[in-house]
């Protein structure tokens, strides 16, 4: 019998052996919360929750092996991984599907995909690999050339038309440009010259919906039933939430439909009506924990690429959990992005849990 629990506890340690036990409880936290979330949100149905346990333990075994493989070694997917997303983009502009006016999905005969979701991981593996190679003779037109890589599969984003994907995939780019060093005196230029060029975006760089859209955000009381519907109904949904909440299964709002894709892109505004400000504070306190985490690996990452892709994907998981939280808020434009590791969704799911991958990889060649 001693042999048996000695076996099966070797077993458990290799198993557990590449977790970072900090990053496995927060995500664990928030997967129980989205569960008992989304089978509110669906209407206390188990369909789309025994969906997302599925898309969950499939991205867990997926999570698993690349928290298990060391940082060098993944490295050594970057460029394959930017080329085939690179082409599947072209491919989307010649071949893709077109869904509500946007095409920005691939029919590859056995499954639909999504490209662009391959290039939130690609793009700042992409961009640290490319740094690596030149970590001691980098130059200004490095940080050019790394741009031209961010902004390739960007134009074809927002070809697609994708605004919300393209910004946070430049921003994830951007992000490994800011840890490689870049100096502050061209920040603070870029930051000057990006403000200037608003105008020149606004009037030639923006779709007539995205202006609706930043518009509505001013005034969504302009259209009530129209552009302004999703952001008002978002906000008195978690207004009337007060501080406590309705209770869970106890949202007006939620169960009498008033709330748009209330189990993906505004499922924030169901978690703020019955779970109220207490509950948000606690999703926010544990964001926070990944966060922070993830920050304290990039500080103590033992490469250039581990240092730049560590420091991108923790504040990637972050634009993405602040833009969400922000747009069903009222302060930011509605987008379509999802609330990491809580909203519906294979795609959004497997591709946050990827992020955390990353990150327990570089932690562990940290422990090693």
């Amino acid at each position: 019998m001693s042999a048996d629990l000695h076996w099966f506890k070797q077993l458990w340690q290799r198993l557990w052996a590449p977790m970072d036990v900090w990053l496995f409880y927060a995500m664990l936290i928030i997967y129980v919360m989205s569960l008992f979330l989304l089978y509110s949100a669906d209407g206390q149905d188990f369909g789309q929750l025994e969906n997302k346990t599925l898309h969950t333990v499939l991205s867990f075994a997926l999570l698993w092996l690349i928290a298990k493989t060391p940082p060098q070694i993944l490295s050594n997917f970057a460029l394959p991984l930017y080329a085939l997303g690179v082409v599947m983009l072209v491919g989307v502009h010649f071949f893709g599907i077109t869904v509500n006016g946007s095409t920005r999905w691939l029919n590859l005969g056995i499954a639909r995909i999504q490209p662009s979701e391959i290039m939130k991981i690609a793009v700042p593996m992409m961009v640290a690999w490319f740094f690596q190679r030149y970590e001691l003779n980098l130059r200004w037109y490095h940080y050019a050339i790394a741009l031209v890589l961010i902004v390739i599969p960007v134009g074809l984003i927002l070809k697609q038309p994708d605004l919300g994907t393209a910004t946070l995939i430049m921003a994830s780019g951007l992000f490994v440009i800011f840890f490689a060093g870049l100096p502050w005196k061209v920040i603070i230029a870029s930051i000057i010259g990006f403000v200037a060029a608003l105008p020149l975006v606004w009037s030639y760089g923006m779709h007539d919906y995205q202006r609706t859209r930043v518009l509505t955000l001013l005034d969504p009381t302009k259209d009530r039933l129209g552009a302004g519907y999703h952001i008002l109904q978002s906000m008195t949904a978690i207004g009337s939430g007060g501080i406590w909440g309705k209770g869970w299964l106890g949202g007006s709002q939620t169960h009498l439909d008033y709330i748009p894709e209330s189990t993906t892109d505004f499922i924030f505004a169901v978690f703020g009506e019955e779970f109220g400000l207490i509950g948000n504070i606690l999703l926010v306190a544990v964001y926070t924990l990944i966060l922070g985490r993830g920050l304290y690996i990039t500080l103590h990452a033992r490469s250039l690429y581990s240092r730049t892709l560590a420091g991108a994907m923790t504040m990637t998981l972050f634009c993405y959990a602040f833009v969400n939280m922000g747009m069903v808020s009222g302060i930011l434009p509605v987008v379509g992005v999802p609330l990491p590791l809580v909203s519906y969704g294979g795609t959004a799911t497997l591709t946050i849990m990827v992020i955390i991958a990353i990150l327990m990889s570089i932690s562990n060649q940290r422990r090693q």
